[in-house]
């Protein structure tokens, strides 16, 4: 899919105003991006179907309430910002390295999402609180995930986890230690990536 043909899948689904405040973070990520690695310089042509789209899609996925969503290692906002800025949800990301935890709270106060979006600078195992939704991309292996974010999960907390093609033995690896219902969804933006999609998680 090309960027233009992403942006209008996004447009499409969310409207214009929604569209224009992911151009303000595209915006914001590539001119950050010359001040630290926040994105590999290789996607920045791509940049609407390599992390717009691919943190959009997620929603598909996702329940319709507008409970709390945690982003595990936000980096650059990628999916947590997307999915403030196409959500209502309260959403909190959590970035444990100062520099990129900094550049997402003035990306939080720029895009005027204070209200409702939150930056922990930590790991997620000092997170507190119980989540919705649980997101993480390109964080860690999914046994290690679990692990270190499964006190935020209850029986109704759904977990959204891109993941490339080792996906299907990671959830093999996983179903070794956790009960849960593991699903594995096919990406719109790669076909050798995956969603894995993860409830009622509890441990053996």
């Amino acid at each position: 899919m090309s960027d233009a043909a992403a942006r209008a899948w996004v447009r499409e689904r969310f409207g214009v105003s929604r569209e224009t405040q992911l151009a303000v973070l595209a915006d914001l990520v590539v001119a950050e991006a010359e001040r630290q690695n926040l994105v590999s310089a290789a996607t920045l042509d791509a940049f609407w179907h390599r992390h717009i789209l691919d943190s959009a899609q997620l929603l598909r996925f996702a329940d319709d309430s507008c409970g709390h969503w945690v982003d595990i290692g936000s980096g650059a906002g990628f999916p947590g910002l997307v999915i403030a800025i196409l959500t209502d949800r309260p959403v909190t990301l959590v970035e444990p390295r100062r520099r990129r935890a900094d550049f997402l709270a003035l990306a939080v106060q720029q895009l005027g999402l204070a209200e409702r979006v939150v930056v922990e600078v930590c790991r997620v195992e000092q997170v507190a609180g119980v989540a919705a939704v649980i997101s993480a991309r390109a964080v860690a292996s999914l046994p290690k995930l679990l692990g270190a974010a499964a006190h935020l999960s209850t029986a109704k907390t759904r977990w959204l986890l891109p993941k490339g093609r080792s996906a299907r033995e990671e959830v093999a690896a996983a179903q070794r230690s956790w009960h849960g219902m593991f699903h594995v969804e096919q990406s719109l933006t790669d076909p050798e990536s995956l969603i894995v999609i993860v409830e009622k998680v509890a441990r053996r």
